[in-house]
């Protein structure tokens, strides 16, 4: 079992590395070495990777505490919402993988930490929020943002989750990255090996799965639709080539495309983010 201390760090490290690694994979619509867009940079997305990953990991603070302070970092850093998506989906994983065993599995962790979720976490995540200005939020008839939350964040999560995707990981104690994410991207490494490939692979899993919920709040089903159509069309040929190089061209175009019209499949990039934190997360775990 690796000592208190030490996991802080490696798991501040896992955060970091898998922040870099989504910015290093060509997953199209979303910001990346391949091309900027939606008025971002890849360099934003690295600084923002560099500023959170110590203050998620920070021992001793609640959920939401590293919600609103990874936000809050990342805002010193840059000037636009680079990571809001991540940082939800991380913080619950983040704080099970630092609680003392037992359970010793993360997914037993996980499912403790989100049981325990306060009406304290809600305040700090709905101020977080409020502070990274996602775009498409609009207002909900319930537990709107921009009132003081009174309820704990898993039962907001829960009235949330028919509409965004990342509130539907807390209500359903993860259970896309744990039953489905991760089998896809395990089989893209198994294939491709562990680098930006195979998180390209499972990018385009996710975003063929499911329609973007971003996309679905800024520009409604229909286009949302649209794009997942388009998605699982470049996955097909992704998937029938050994090596990257046809699919490339096919991606490109289909970057282009979406930053055109504005469309960013944004939480399909983090549920895989996620997923390949979750991975690593578990791994540290097993050591």
């Amino acid at each position: 079992m690796i000592a208190a201390g030490a996991l802080t760090d490696r798991i501040a490290a896992a955060v970091r590395v898998t922040c870099v690694a989504d910015v290093e994979a060509l997953k199209p619509g979303n910001v990346g070495h391949h091309g900027d867009g939606y008025g971002m940079r890849a360099e934003d997305f690295v600084r923002s990777a560099e500023a959170v990953a110590t203050v998620i990991a920070a021992p001793g603070i609640t959920v939401g505490e590293r919600i609103y302070r990874s936000i809050r970092a990342t805002r010193a850093v840059v000037d636009c919402n680079t990571n809001l998506g991540i940082v939800l989906l991380a913080a619950p994983l983040v704080h099970a993988a630092l609680r003392a065993a037992p359970p010793r599995g993360l997914r037993a962790r996980l499912q403790r930490t989100l049981a325990e979720l306060t009406i304290a976490d809600a305040q700090a995540a709905y101020a977080a929020i409020r502070l990274a200005g996602p775009g498409g939020m609009g207002q909900a008839p319930e537990h709107d943002l921009q009132e003081q939350p009174t309820v704990t964040l898993l039962e907001a999560m829960r009235a949330a989750a028919g509409r965004d995707r990342i509130a539907m990981q807390y209500a359903t104690a993860y259970a896309d990255l744990f039953d489905v994410t991760n089998a896809w991207l395990l089989a893209a490494q198994a294939r491709h090996g562990e680098g930006p490939w195979a998180t390209t692979m499972c990018f385009l899993a996710v975003a063929s799965r499911w329609p973007d919920s971003l996309i679905v709040r800024k520009h409604g089903a229909a286009v949302a639709e649209e794009v997942r159509a388009r998605m699982a069309s470049v996955a097909t040929v992704g998937k029938a080539c050994e090596t990257s190089a046809p699919a490339v061209s096919l991606l490109l175009t289909l970057d282009a495309d979406l930053k055109r019209m504005g469309t960013n499949p944004g939480t399909s990039a983090d549920l895989t983010v996620a997923t390949l934190l979750m991975q690593r997360l578990d791994a540290l775990l097993r050591e």
